[in-house]
């Protein structure tokens, strides 16, 4: 379907808008009143040539005329309105410009904690996550953000929420090599699941990514982790993660890359390993003496 004449229609209707704004601020306008009513009709007109904007996919054009609804909005004083506004205009600028959409998300984010709405301000602190992860790939800003995220839920009770970002953390942590803040975050998401019926099954997961970060470390402090996750989750002791830990650190004390390669493939077989794990093993793998450096 052609939305090339959504464009142009979207294009006479922000000129109109504007014109509103114009004439609502003017001398005339002030003495007549109507100036008010002016710059809510103007609000409306920008929406609407947002989303023809939308219709014809000019992502830019409709970001700012969102942004423009937003401006008008705050001037009105509707608080949440304005922050609904940044956000359509954030969710346009994802599609063309990353730094934009941020900046919008951010605006919405800083009414929504002034109003107390913690909740929605860290849905969106995710989403600018997210953008920093897959457009902009700067992993360091991604993971403030979810931190912000897991503090503002934390704050709501919403722990399995916060859980949720504390996790991202904890494995970008690992893979930039920040290895005691990932343990950290680790233990800590897995003290807070294995009490729980539904989600006790995750701990050991949890409890095996915290070991593997500390086996990176220091072999000795690995096998001190596995004794105190067995002996706070006994549950532990029994899954393949804790067995496959200690076959592992038996391989490394030996110094025998071969049975720890062997231990990780019989694993593997069964329960398939993600790259964020494949990574973590072979770097610990890489402190055997006289080791080629893969799991094969």
């Amino acid at each position: 379907m052609d939305n090339s004449g959504k464009e142009k229609e979207a294009i006479q209707l922000m000129a109109d808008a504007d014109k509103k704004v114009k004439s609502s601020g003017s001398f005339l306008g002030g003495m007549f009143g109507g100036g008010h009513h002016k710059v809510e009709e103007a609000c409306e007109m920008y929406c609407r040539a947002a989303n023809m904007f939308k219709m014809a996919k000019n992502w830019s054009a409709a970001g700012s005329a969102f942004c423009k609804a937003a401006r008008l909005h705050m001037q009105l004083q509707n608080k949440h309105d304005c922050a609904t506004s940044f956000i359509d205009a954030g969710n346009a600028y994802k599609k063309s410009d990353p730094n934009e959409a941020i900046k919008c998300l951010n605006a919405a984010i800083d009414i929504y904690t002034d109003m107390g709405r913690f909740t929605i301000a860290a849905k969106h602190h995710i989403s600018i996550a997210e953008i920093y992860e897959s457009d902009l790939v700067d992993i360091e800003k991604a993971i403030a953000h979810y931190e912000q995220a897991a503090d503002y839920y934390k704050g709501e009770e919403s722990n399995s929420s916060a859980n949720k970002c504390l996790l991202k953390v904890g494995a970008y942590c690992a893979q930039l090599e920040q290895y005691q803040k990932a343990i950290e975050i680790y233990e800590q998401v897995g003290a807070n699941t294995m009490d729980n019926p539904l989600l006790k099954y995750s701990a050991k997961e949890y409890f095996f990514k915290a070991a593997l970060c500390h086996f990176i470390v220091d072999e000795l402090n690995a096998k001190i982790a596995v004794e105190k996750y067995e002996e706070m989750f006994p549950a532990f002791s029994d899954s393949r993660e804790c067995k496959l830990l200690k076959k592992l650190l038996e391989a490394h004390e030996e110094q025998n890359s071969e049975a720890f390669t062997e231990a990780v493939k019989e694993f593997d077989s069964i329960s398939r390993l993600d790259q964020w794990h494949t990574t973590l093993l072979l770097r610990i793998k890489k402190t055997i003496q006289g080791d080629e450096g893969d799991l094969k």
